[in-house]
């Protein structure tokens, strides 16, 4: 697999998730540097109704989860290495493990969302952004085009 004979709807993936993994990077350092909010201008006040004190451990989970694995996705996707690791939790056996991950990471921003428009209680603009960009996520993964992609071949017995 190379990133020239993808079809364009595979690359809009892998630009969606290296954007998504490269901010939530960048969020996530920020935060467990600057735990108070402050470099991010957040008050603390935001996490009143959460069991956090500070934004350290929200920082970790973005760093990570929305972070580095989508990071790791893109390369999956784009070189079509195989991840023994990945592979335990591939629930879709006939679809590379990169692909299956796409779908789980788009959930995963989704509910990361959610569950932060509910501990701040309102909608910003920018949770509309990342709910939008994780229903992209989800429709690009599951087009056709990139289904028939990251198809692997069938064994037969």
């Amino acid at each position: 697999m190379s990133l020239t004979n993808k079809p364009f709807t595979c690359k809009l993936l892998i630009f969606f998730q290296l954007f998504l993994g490269i901010g939530a990077v960048f969020g996530g350092v920020v935060l467990v540097i600057s735990p108070s909010g402050k470099l991010f201008n957040m008050p603390i006040t935001l996490l009143e109704h959460s069991p956090f004190t500070n934004f350290l451990i929200p920082g970790i989970i973005l760093f990570f989860i929305l972070g580095v694995i989508p990071i790791i996705i893109a390369y999956g996707l784009i070189t079509g290495r195989e991840m023994n690791i990945a592979n335990k939790f591939n629930i879709y056996h006939e679809k590379h493990w990169s692909w299956s991950y796409s779908l789980y990471i788009g959930f995963a921003l989704i509910i990361w969302i959610v569950v932060q428009a509910y501990i701040v209680n309102g909608v910003a603009v920018i949770h509309l952004v990342y709910i939008a960009i994780g229903l992209t996520i989800q429709v690009l993964t599951l087009l056709p085009s990139v289904q028939m992609y990251y198809a692997l071949p069938q064994v037969k017995n």
